[in-house]
């Protein structure tokens, strides 16, 4: 057991690296959450890293597709309520690849066992998130719960990189693709994404109206959301740049 986590935070280390090289192709700087997005943030591409664990490597990625799902939506008109799927007719599914290339990480990890699991444990560490809280949105628990998640609804982004570890329960998470189309990700129990600084994105819980979920900070908590259009913002920009960047190399990847 000490064996192979020793291997899974070197393959983290060395992907990391050589994913602030990649980035630094694209003119801007390297800083936390600013990794090229064809590697994610580092963690899905660790079995491609020299001398890594394959087994202990892909273990937060088996069965991933089980617990973060992802579609294009239909458009969500003002009346129609936001909590049900909104598939498109016919249904236009979105591989998990392509999350990858908007700069979005998933992973499963072992939500009943979060307080001992070694591979959250190592990611914080190595992704310097030194702070986190639980918190559980319900209508019974939250007053003016119709009206917080119609706010929560609303288009925006934020200046720091959002993570989000669902413990129990479920909820989307809807994200703009490089068309500024509508992917919609269901998150669900054991599912963990982060979502990257400067995507215009949005929240809401589904029908079943429950999620609790583990959020992961590397300061402070900043819940300052900056509702579209704030296309000034700098990290507005080298999201931009770090997208458009990576276009040319998504092609072939969506097999995932």
């Amino acid at each position: 057991m000490a064996a192979k986590k020793l291997l899974f935070i070197l393959s983290v280390l060395a992907t990391l690296v050589a994913l602030e090289t990649t980035y630094a192709h694209c003119g801007e700087s390297s800083t936390h959450g600013e990794l090229h997005f064809s590697h994610g943030l580092g963690l899905p591409g660790l079995d491609s890293c020299h001398g890594a664990d394959t087994d202990l490597a892909g273990g937060m990625k088996i069965g991933v597709d089980d617990v973060v799902k992802a579609w294009y939506m239909d458009n969500v008109a003002e009346d129609e309520d936001q909590r049900l799927p909104h598939h498109r007719q016919p249904d236009e599914a979105v591989p998990l690849a392509k999350l990858v290339d908007l700069g979005i990480v998933a992973l499963r990890l072992d939500a009943e066992n979060h307080e001992r699991d070694e591979n959250l444990t190592t990611m914080r560490e190595e992704r310097g998130y030194l702070h986190m809280d639980i918190i559980e949105l319900t209508p019974e628990k939250m007053p003016n719960y119709e009206a917080m998640i119609k706010r929560f609804f609303e288009e925006h982004l934020h200046t720091d990189e959002e993570v989000r570890y669902c413990l129990d329960g479920s909820g989307y998470f809807d994200v703009r693709d490089e068309d500024d189309q509508w992917v919609r990700v269901s998150l669900s129990k054991g599912g963990l994404i982060v979502v990257p600084a400067g995507i215009y994105h949005r929240f809401t819980l589904d029908s079943n109206n429950y999620i609790k979920a583990m959020r992961l900070f590397s300061g402070g908590p900043d819940w300052t959301a900056y509702n579209r259009p704030h296309d000034h913002l700098p990290a507005r920009k080298s999201y931009l740049a770090a997208l458009h960047s990576g276009r040319g190399t998504q092609q072939d990847r969506h097999s995932y």
